[in-house]
């Protein structure tokens, strides 16, 4: 088995075996295989697409390429989320300690930027001096200590996306459906969450510029998520212009430190009720949405810490 021969293959559009994918992500991480290699494959997979194994074969691949977090000693219920991404994003920033602050634990895996995004990774270096560079002990020290943690992605945790994810940007193969789908969900699987809400974001602001393409995607990554025995949840978002008062990472730091002390803006609130509404039904606070959405928006203004 060689690269150039899997290369040849997906080019003529036929399907990559397991044990294919296997050797591609096993032998670049390891670094056997060159940039201009996987490239060339990223490429091909870009133009001609995967089949939902392909996909989930290179998914399982890139979060087994590395080290995996366990955080079940800490809580059953580890509630991970996830955006496609969006100008002036920064839902996260405000979503997930607003989550935390409940009492429900969450640690989030966070990407850098892709195309014209910033990614949260992004967002936080931006603040000086705060450490988003943190080793699995550190992870799971901080949230079992304060019942969050937000951090980059480490260099032993799914390490196979890290170096696809900038290959991708670099060569303009960042909106494609499967390598979306794996890149999501294999970071999700090495972070050690169980409960995930994926924001699939559309529009011209998006990667998926309609509703068609959006919900194909969420199809794949919760497709994916029962695979691994994960409870996914997928919602779709509107992204025609930006989210919020700012665009900029710093900026946007300033935006959602002002959002928590119940300064928001009604478009980021919405996205934060919404996407904390599923947040409270995987974690086991009930079914009704509305219910939910209240007391997601209660806690932005009465600002209690856990």
């Amino acid at each position: 088995m060689n690269i150039q021969e899997i290369i040849i293959k997906k080019r003529d559009k036929r399907e990559l075996t397991k044990e294919e994918i296997d050797y591609f992500i096993e032998e670049y991480t390891k670094g056997n295989i060159t940039d201009y290699h996987a490239a060339a494959l990223i490429m091909a997979i870009y133009l001609n697409g995967m089949t939902e194994e392909e996909t989930t074969n290179l998914t399982l691949a890139m979060a087994y390429s590395g080290d995996t977090i366990d955080l079940s000693p800490i809580s059953k219920n580890i509630v991970d989320k996830h955006s496609t991404g969006g100008v002036g994003d920064k839902i996260t920033l405000v979503l997930m300690p607003i989550v935390a602050s409940l009492g429900i634990p969450v640690v989030k895996m966070s990407g850098r930027g892709l195309g014209y995004t910033g990614g949260t990774a992004d967002k936080l270096e931006s603040i000086p001096g705060y450490k988003i560079g943190l080793d699995i002990n550190e992870i799971e020290k901080n949230v079992k200590d304060i019942g969050i943690c937000l951090a980059s992605q480490t260099a032993n945790l799914a390490p196979a996306d890290k170096k696809i994810y900038a290959l991708r940007d670099a060569i303009g193969c960042v909106d494609s459906i499967p390598l979306i789908a794996s890149s999501i969900m294999s970071k999700k699987i090495a972070s050690g969450a169980n409960k995930i809400v994926l924001e699939v974001m559309t529009g011209n602001g998006a990667f998926m510029k309609n509703i068609e393409e959006a919900t194909v995607l969420s199809e794949q990554m919760k497709a994916i998520g029962k695979l691994a025995g994960m409870e996914v949840i997928c919602v779709l978002t509107r992204m025609n212009e930006p989210l919020g008062k700012s665009v900029g990472n710093a900026l946007e730091v300033i935006e959602a430190t002002e959002c928590l002390k119940g300064n928001i803006s009604d478009d980021v609130k919405e996205v934060v009720c919404k996407l904390g509404a599923q947040i409270l039904k995987l974690s086991g606070y009930g079914d009704d949405e509305e219910a939910n959405k209240r007391k997601i928006e209660e806690q932005i203004y009465n600002r209690k810490r856990l």
